[in-house]
């Protein structure tokens, strides 16, 4: 691979974009490709095909053809707003898949250093922690504290950012009165129903490691299908 094509992915990965590498297996020949930008001519008429690979976050050699296509996906942020027990889970489980975890969460007690080593962490109510963070439509909350002066400012800033996933953690009850708090507050039904309450996939488990994995595998799901 030659040295400008190396230097580019290197300075691509640093700025957290999203682009794919084309390489022809019979000649070694590579490229860089963004979505946004002309693809080379050597690529030309594999166009449709490396637009569909990159699209669906795949890799792959293209059908009657010798080119590979590796794609490179920015990380999906994910913040979770409460540090409790499930969260340090939750945290071992997105270690391992393309997410960029911060946590929020003003009581240090919870939200430390020592419990979530090498972790973005804001000891600061949701209102104050949200003025330090870039989010978009690409952006997952996860809401964990069970307390609605926490978790409320949170979910109201998820929707009307339109986070992709929403999920909060509760019972049934404990999700109803969250429903009509935000009804009250001026959210459509719409809105309130794409918050995923109670959280997780239904796998049946109750401790905190299993509560995390359902959350973790919900996640996963909608973040393929967006």
């Amino acid at each position: 691979m030659k040295h400008s094509i190396l230097k580019k992915i290197i300075d691509l990965k640093k700025q957290k974009k999203e682009f794919a590498i084309v390489t022809n297996l019979k000649n070694s020949n590579s490229v860089v490709y963004k979505l946004d930008e002309d693809l080379d001519k050597n690529f030309i008429q594999y166009k449709d095909q490396i637009d569909s690979f990159f699209k669906l976050k795949n890799n792959g050699v293209i059908d009657g053809a010798d080119i590979f296509v590796e794609t490179y996906i920015r990380p999906i942020k994910v913040i979770i707003v409460g540090a409790v027990h499930i969260a340090q889970y939750l945290v071992d489980f997105a270690k391992s898949l393309n997410f960029e975890i911060t946590i929020i969460d003003p009581r240090g007690y919870f939200a430390s250093e020592k419990r979530f080593p090498n972790i973005d962490i804001l000891n600061k109510w949701p209102d104050e922690a949200f003025k330090e963070i870039k989010t978009d439509s690409n952006t997952a909350l996860i809401a964990l504290t069970h307390d609605p002066k926490i978790d409320d400012p949170a979910l109201k800033y998820a929707l009307d950012k339109k986070f992709y996933y929403i999920g909060a953690l509760g019972s049934k009850k404990t999700h109803a009165n969250r429903c009509e708090r935000l009804k009250e507050a001026g959210y459509s039904e719409n809105q309130i129903n794409s918050i995923f309450g109670p959280i997780g996939i239904k796998l049946g488990g109750k401790s905190a490691p299993e509560i995390a994995l359902s959350i973790i595998a919900q996640l996963v799901s909608e973040t393929f299908r967006k």
